[in-house]
């Protein structure tokens, strides 16, 4: 349901609404009723970086947080549900080609203009038009135009069935906009006027966001809370000092293990975990001679002990992963753990001998060290004593930093290297498409005729269990053909103090906060 990109930022220090009695000469006395209540105010915090509030702009891991708060889409995801339900629309589809969005009456932006099917129509036009590097216009490339039949209806026809369009609009890239607010042809970074939870306050780029509740939005995330304000912290050991000492509320994304299991002893902080769909893994490029042989990808892929990694390099802050697909998406399956079982020399040793293939097999091993997290080099160290010591593989590390390192990998500078990703979209097929298709995201070499129908299956499919079943056939290939072999899956991990509550239901999956669950 999708890159590396990663999450948002959080809490203006020292604003806090307290309860004041107005001053005056009578009736403003304690006790007689025109006290000011008193606003139940979230403070978070968190190192990620926000780049634009503008949902046309791009939509890093730290941007989303703040658009998925501050703008309404279409559909949305509700905790615990797989597949979208409404939120400024209810949305079928007519006949394949046709997705028709019928809106809810009376919707309205926080400066009072009202939202209507024009504005849809706008948002995702302007969208399209501007196809800022980093946005979201590559997702909706299925799209060949909006109409609107009435103010309250946006009907998109398609080039082509697209199954997927459901999840798409769940995303922050299908925002919808206030076409009287924002100009067609630029973008307008550093202001926003959505129809979401909350309403933007005040916004400081790079340091912090006020947001306030928006009474006027009407759909399933209505906020439980008055105020969110938002910090972005420079550093991880000013996100720890942030929570330790109670400035604020909420921290996520940022601390490392050993201020977490400081923060988990004694009874003073919450440390919640959710699944997250941030996946690594390790990509063969097809360029490499040995790496383009079947039998060397299946026989590495035989070998990973995923358990070992997880629990010598993460201290088992991350889960083990046996698909391209992380569980929790339509169709996932362990597609790797049925093809190749559990970690055996024995079982490598026959793949290579039954291809002729004589040992130790000599690789190349790619990393780098700081845009994958402090763990990657314990973590390509560990593959490394994996694969050398079942004498099969004799492997080398090189250690190359970002952005070159993602420069020799996709020209096939290594036979294997370290790789990372997050999903666009809540949806199975974000995991596949970059795999699959030529010039995904991957961008390994890797070609399947197979995989490519399958990939048009799932997409065209009508029916959810039939395009369930074709994904779980598509990691099946996946998994005989080895392009790439899954390591791990992150956790998304918020430390709270023990007052904040309903914090499972705010951690999306794509590892954004969706703070109007929240109160205290």
């Amino acid at each position: 349901m999708v890159v590396g990109r990663r999450l948002v930022a959080l809490a203006t220090a020292g604003v806090v609404a307290g309860s004041m009695a107005a001053c005056g000469k009578s009736g403003n006395q304690p006790g007689q009723g025109n006290e000011t209540p008193k606003q139940l105010v979230i403070r978070a915090a968190s190192t990620d970086k926000v780049t634009s509030l503008d949902p046309a702009g791009p939509y890093d891991v730290g941007s989303r947080t703040l658009l998925s708060n501050l703008y309404q889409t279409l559909l949305t995801m509700a905790p615990g549900k797989p597949t979208p339900v409404p939120d400024a629309a209810d949305c079928q589809y007519d006949a394949p080609t046709t997705y028709t969005c019928s809106l809810k009456s009376g919707l309205t932006f926080p400066n009072g203009d009202k939202l209507t099917s024009s504005d849809v129509k706008f948002s995702f036009e302007r969208m399209l038009r501007l196809k800022v590097p980093g946005g979201g216009a590559a997702l909706f490339t299925s799209v060949a135009s909006i109409t609107t039949p009435d103010e309250l209806t946006a009907v998109f026809t398609l080039k082509k069935p697209d199954a997927r369009l459901p999840y798409l609009l769940t995303t922050t890239a299908g925002s919808i906009v206030d076409e009287q607010f924002y100009p067609a042809a630029e973008l307008l970074p550093d202001k926003a006027m959505g129809s979401g939870p909350y309403q933007l306050a005040a916004y400081q780029p790079g340091a912090s966001a006020s947001l306030t509740k928006f009474k006027g939005y009407r759909g399933p995330r209505a906020a439980q809370n008055d105020r969110v304000e938002l910090s972005m912290l420079a550093d991880p050991a000013a996100l720890n000092q942030a929570i330790s000492t109670g400035k604020v509320d909420l921290a996520f994304h940022g601390l490392g293990a050993s201020d977490l299991e400081k923060l988990r002893e004694g009874d003073k902080y919450q440390v919640v975990q959710a699944a997250s769909a941030e996946t690594r893994f390790f990509s063969f490029h097809f360029k490499s001679a040995n790496a383009r042989k079947p039998a060397v990808r299946r026989a590495v892929a035989q070998l990973l002990d995923r358990q070992a990694i997880a629990k010598k390099v993460y201290g088992d802050q991350v889960t083990p992963l046996y698909s391209p697909v992380p569980p929790g998406f339509g169709g996932q399956a362990d597609a790797f753990r049925t093809e190749y079982k559990d970690p055996s020399k024995a079982a490598a040793t026959t793949i290579l001998r039954g291809a002729g293939i004589t040992t130790p097999v000599p690789l190349t091993l790619g990393w780098t060290p700081t845009h994958y997290g402090a763990g990657a080099k314990a973590e390509v160290a560990e593959v490394k004593r994996q694969l050398d010591a079942s004498g099969l593989f004799r492997v080398t590390l090189r250690s190359v930093e970002w952005p070159r390192y993602q420069q020799l990998a996709r020209a096939g500078a290594f036979d294997i290297y370290h790789s990372g990703w997050m999903p666009d979209y809540p949806d199975s097929d974000a995991y596949l498409v970059p795999i699959v298709r030529e010039g995904g995201a991957l961008q390994n070499g890797y070609r399947s005729q197979t995989a490519n129908k399958l990939v048009d299956q799932e997409i065209a499919a009508q029916n959810q269990l039939d395009r369930e079943r074709i994904v779980e056939n598509l990691q099946a290939v996946i998994a005989r053909d080895a392009p790439l072999v899954p390591s791990w899956q992150n956790r998304f991990t918020v430390v709270a103090g023990q007052d904040v509550e309903n914090l499972e239901t705010a951690l999306s999956p794509l590892s954004f906060v969706t703070f109007s669950t929240l109160k205290k």
